[in-house]
């Protein structure tokens, strides 16, 4: 599989930052750009720089209502006002300054990935800083300002686009983005995740299925706590791939969340950075067999910022680069992390296997569930 991979790059977005007792560390991206950089891959001459824009207003508005835009300038310089209304406030969206700028790169930097892969100049590109998935038109929602794969993908689909398929495999359901193509038959929005039976935002349950000429075209795979890497892909090939080769979209654009890892403190998944590996090959032959090799990728949740963030996400940047990575971490990457952190990070990308049954009964219970309830209105057998 070829193309060239572009990397884009944002060192504004490090200014989108909660404070820091929040979860979401800006420090998960940043760490992220070192290692690719430590692994040599942004010198490969099939990997491209691309440098970030903030977005405009008119291109936030594609989403995002006026008055939310403009509460959430007013809030990042200062003003008082009534922004919990905005879904502002203590909590998971606390007012940080500067809000709406840094907001603007995290979305630009969306917006220069999908623009580079549409024009043509790279196959694949990567925006770690991106996957704020969470975000509503007239509100921010978990950890999430402005919602930059929705606003990509309505520039996408601005630009002529017809089809765009939306992988979001963090372990929150991708609701956000759900809400804003809810009747839109132009996107395909597919999500595997927690169960919102016990993890936030409590959505994504099979029977939402999107409305009017869009009903069908909102999948959710939602899966029990405790679901592990041989449970977790099963799930994956038997949905993901074959609505995506039923759909054909010209672009594909994947959130690819690390928050399913089994050490993370805010969700219950039990993956390994082996499900990542795997993932990111099945989703590059996706993209080369339904799509074109047209293949926007964004970051997302991943609370473990220091040990599994960085990992996750260069080995997902490896695979659109078509690179192979040793098991070993860069030692100068090692010691710059652990002396920052005073404590130890993984040294090897990959790790054991965790103990988890052959087959999950109630794993393979959603799987004919998603299959019996969407297959059929693709032609599919269940």
């Amino acid at each position: 599989m070829g193309g060239r991979a572009g990397l884009v790059l944002a060192p504004e977005a490090r200014a989108y930052d909660h404070g820091p007792q929040h979860p979401l560390r800006p420090e998960r991206v940043l760490y992220t750009w070192e290692l690719i950089r430590a692994c040599g891959l942004m010198e490969l001459p099939s990997v491209e720089v691309l440098a970030a824009r903030p977005a405009t207003d008119e291109e936030i508005l594609l989403v995002h209502t006026p008055e939310f835009v403009e509460a959430t300038r007013r809030a990042g310089h200062g003003e008082e006002g009534p922004w919990q209304r905005f879904g502002y406030g203590p909590g998971d969206n606390p007012v940080f300054p500067d809000m709406h700028e840094a907001a603007a790169v995290v979305v630009g930097a969306s917006i220069v990935a999908a623009e580079a892969v549409l024009e043509g100049r790279v196959a694949h590109a990567f925006n770690a800083a991106g996957g704020l998935h969470h975000a509503m038109p007239a509100r921010a929602s978990g950890f999430c300002v402005y919602n930059d794969p929705a606003i990509a993908i309505a520039w996408l689909l601005g630009r002529g686009v017809e089809r765009v398929a939306y992988v979001d495999v963090d372990a929150h359901h991708g609701d956000g983005v759900q809400a804003v193509f809810s009747r839109e038959p132009r996107v395909l929005t597919i999500s595997l995740h927690e169960s919102g039976l016990t993890l936030f935002p409590g959505t994504g349950f099979v029977e939402e299925l999107g409305e009017g000429e869009a009903e069908g075209t909102k999948v959710n795979v939602p899966l029990p706590p405790g679901t592990g890497d041989r449970a977790w892909l099963h799930a994956f090939e038997e949905i993901v791939p074959p609505l995506l080769r039923a759909f054909r979209p010209q672009v594909l654009f994947t959130q690819l969340g690390c928050d399913t890892h089994a050490t993370d403190p805010l969700a219950h998944l039990r993956l390994t950075t082996n499900a990542y590996r795997e993932t990111a090959r099945l989703l590059h032959a996706l993209a080369h067999e339904t799509a074109g090799g047209r293949w926007v990728a964004t970051g997302g949740g991943g609370y473990q910022w220091a040990r599994v963030a960085p990992r996750a996400w260069t080995i997902a940047f490896a695979e659109m680069a078509g690179a192979e990575l040793p098991d070993q971490l860069p030692e100068s990457f090692i010691e710059q992390i652990e002396f920052r952190l005073r404590a130890e990070v993984p040294t090897t990308f990959f790790e054991e296997p965790l103990p988890e049954p052959e087959r999950d009964a109630r794993v393979e219970e959603v799987i004919r569930l998603v299959r019996r309830t969407i297959f059929p209105r693709f032609g599919l057998a269940p």
